[in-house]
Order: C-alpha cells, then structure tokens, then sequence
C-alpha cells in the first residue's frame, strides 16, 4: 500500500467528517499497524470479519501497538475493489459513515491485503481517540 494510497483514504475520510462539522483525523502508527495486521489476517484466513486470529475486535489491536483508546471503531471490506472504492463505500454507507463520524475521533489507519486467491482485497480502517 503507498503512501499516496493512504492519503487519498484520509482525504475521503475528512471530507465526510467536514460534512458534519467535525475535525479532521491524522495518520496514526498505532492505528496504521492495527489496520495493516487486520488486513494480513484477514487475507491469510480468506475471510471477512472483525475478530482476528489472536483478538476479538479493533480494540485489542490498537492496544497491541501500544495505543491507550477511549474509543476505537473499524470499518472492513472483502471484495475485487481497490481501497479508494472501499473507501467511497464506508462513505456512502449509512452504517460505515457512523463509525467515520464519531465526534471525538482523531487518528486513522487503513490498510488492504490481497487474499491467496490473488484478487480479492481485503481492506480494513481504523479510526481511534486516545485517552
């Protein structure tokens, strides 16, 4: 995943919160490896969820990375779509855009890995605010 990659997710991301009145997010080491891990272990399982392998939610991800949350929200995907559609999804979904807009929020990971079958993506976000 590229940087610029990344960057047009946060755009994307801010623009929906904007249209709320709410502050911006930043990039987020903590939040971007909890994204990162999702993504790989969610590829590697071939399956769509938000429990990994060793954790039950975004949560204990986060704070694997050393992360003090007060709260913390994911969006997932699976599909044949590169990471800005999954994006312009969350954004379009009524449900996924409730996790993007939580007041409060200001730090942001997002990550995709592709499955074994070398064409479906798995893509995650993270979206946190610290204590």
């Amino acid at each position: 995943m590229t940087a610029e990659e990344i960057g047009r997710a946060l755009i994307a991301t801010n623009n929906a919160r904007a249209g709320q009145g709410l502050k911006p997010l930043q990039i987020n080491r903590s939040a971007q490896a909890a994204a990162e891990a999702q993504a790989c272990d969610m590829a590697n399982r071939g399956t769509m969820t938000h429990a990994g392998s060793a954790t039950k939610g975004p949560s204990a991800r986060i704070k694997a990375q050393g992360y003090k949350p007060t709260v913390t929200a994911e969006n997932i995907a699976a599909g044949r779509f590169n990471l800005d559609q999954a994006t312009m999804e969350w954004v379009a979904s009524p449900k996924h855009l409730a996790n993007i807009v939580i007041p409060g929020l200001k730090d942001f990971g997002t990550a995709y890995a592709t499955g074994a079958d070398g064409k479906t993506g798995f893509h995650v976000a993270v979206y946190a605010q610290p204590r």
